[in-house]
């Protein structure tokens, strides 16, 4: 399978609507696996405020993902150190969208100094970090509207180094 040609684009505030209807049917599809239906749903709220939720992306550099110019996944950086958040339609789950996004954050960090990135990361996104080289820290709850949900710091140094072999 080819996968589509993804760009990259930095977020403007007419994307916000957008972006809050991804944002949300990422997590309601995408992570029903690992999280409940009320859990999903005190989760997607926060983007329940369009304004506030576009005004939150306009804080950290964020970067949207476009697949045949429409927006297909968002990513942000805050403080040039910590991966806020990397959401994928469910529709363009797997076609190299969020490794784009990742991809375009890392470069961005380290060309600003920065040795190593962090990400709290969902259950459903253990695994993708992962791949991308990212080590778990720490387990993490958190409450959202709520519902308690659950998370893993994890980090990675960035530079020539090769990731570190976890053991378990």
């Amino acid at each position: 399978m080819t996968l589509p040609t993804v760009t990259l684009r930095p977020y403007l505030p007419e994307d916000a609507p957008v972006l809050a209807a991804l944002y949300q049917a990422a997590i309601m599809v995408l992570t029903e696996e690992d999280y409940s239906h009320d859990q999903r749903e005190a989760w997607a709220a926060v983007a329940d405020d369009v304004e506030a939720f576009g005004e939150s992306l306009t804080k950290h550099l964020t970067l949207i993902a476009a697949i045949d110019g429409d927006p297909a996944g968002f990513a942000t950086l805050k403080d040039n150190r910590e991966v806020e958040m990397l959401y994928v339609h469910p529709d363009c789950a797997g076609m190299g969208v969020g490794a784009s996004l990742l991809d375009a954050l890392e470069k961005l960090a380290g060309a600003r100094g920065v040795d190593a990135l962090s990400v709290d990361a969902s259950e459903t996104a253990l695994l993708f970090f992962e791949k991308h080289g990212y080590e778990p820290q720490k387990r993490n709850t958190v409450i959202r509207n709520g519902e308690w949900l659950s998370n893993t710091t994890m980090t990675k140094r960035l530079g020539n180094e090769p990731p570190r072999k976890v053991t378990s």
